[in-house]
């Protein structure tokens, strides 16, 4: 593993690499987009708003950095982007699922699932799935799922997994947050049951306290009001946030299943380094049973020997 201090430039040159980035016009997924792009991989900014996408391509400054629409709160959506990039590429070696939204009042994404556990996990599960074939014809990919400490908080409530009974923003966002654990981890047992055909990793990371636009994009205004104070007492920069989710898809040699943090007090803030999670996101009889019913909900089914199947 890397000693103390490893910062983006220690970066390995990544020419002829192929990345996507979700969610990379602003915050933590430009930092990343960005200094993938200035190792020398060539990155699809993926993001619901394409103006903003290209105003954040534009601040990059790379001839090697390009932009899709991709709404990941619409499966729709999300077909089209697979699609398209599948005509663009014959492989994808780096995915970064790191889009995600925060605490806002219960809402539906147009395929009906409440918005956190919809956009944060859901939508990054059929795109992963859809993205399988280009992923496994890369030499040695990487998926990268970007979680959050709030996963300590999180429960997966089959009984409620859409907050139709009960919806409290936080509770919702823990959840979705394991959930992303859930998935890194089951990936990554899949894809080792499927070797040696897949050189495929999964893996994960999460930004500690980091200062972004995802703390007032969400929460009520009030919650919003507070985290802009800690944001400027307390956060570390977006350029810092985003170094875990680096290393964890670009430090040569790490495992698959390799959860990456700060190395800071309490993992809220530092440079990066190998950190645990929560002990139910390693629950392998929660995380099957997620699986499966994110391959209902979604109507993806991975398969890592032959094209994947979309309903």
């Amino acid at each position: 593993m890397a000693g103390p201090g490893w910062t983006a430039a220690d970066i390995p040159g990544l020419q002829g690499r192929v990345a996507v980035v979700t969610g990379a016009n602003s915050g933590l997924g430009l930092v990343t987009a960005r200094e993938l792009a200035r190792a020398g991989a060539s990155v699809v900014l993926a993001c619901r708003d394409l103006a903003k996408a290209e105003a954040a391509r534009d601040s990059i400054g790379l001839g090697s950095v390009s932009v899709a629409r991709l709404d990941l709160a619409d499966l729709g959506s999300v077909r089209e982007f697979a699609s398209s990039l599948g005509g663009q590429h014959r492989r994808l070696d780096l995915l970064i699922n790191n889009a995600g939204v925060m605490a806002p009042p219960r809402r539906l994404t147009a395929d009906g699932f409440e918005s956190q556990l919809g956009v944060n996990h859901l939508g990054h599960f059929a795109l992963t799935g859809l993205l399988l074939p280009l992923l496994l014809d890369a030499e040695s990919a990487r998926v990268v799922t970007v979680s959050s400490a709030a996963h300590r908080m999180g429960r997966i409530r089959f009984g409620d997994l859409q907050s139709e009974r009960h919806y409290n923003s936080w509770i919702a966002y823990g959840q979705s947050k394991l959930a992303n654990l859930l998935f890194c981890f089951e990936l990554q047992r899949r894809c080792v049951a499927a070797k040696p055909e897949v050189a495929l990793s999964s893996m994960a990371a999460h930004p500690g306290y980091s200062a972004t636009n995802l703390q007032s994009a969400g929460p009520r205004p009030w919650e919003a009001a507070v985290m802009w104070v800690t944001n400027r007492l307390v956060a570390q920069s977006a350029e810092m946030g985003a170094l875990p989710v680096l290393y964890a898809a670009t430090f040569p040699g790490l495992p698959g299943g390799t959860f990456v943090g700060p190395d800071g007090l309490m993992e809220g803030r530092g440079h990066p380094r190998v950190v645990g999670a929560a002990g139910r996101a390693y629950d392998e009889d929660v995380a099957r049973r997620l699986w499966e019913v994110s391959e209902e909900l979604t109507g993806v089914v991975y398969e890592f020997s032959a094209p994947v199947q979309s309903a």
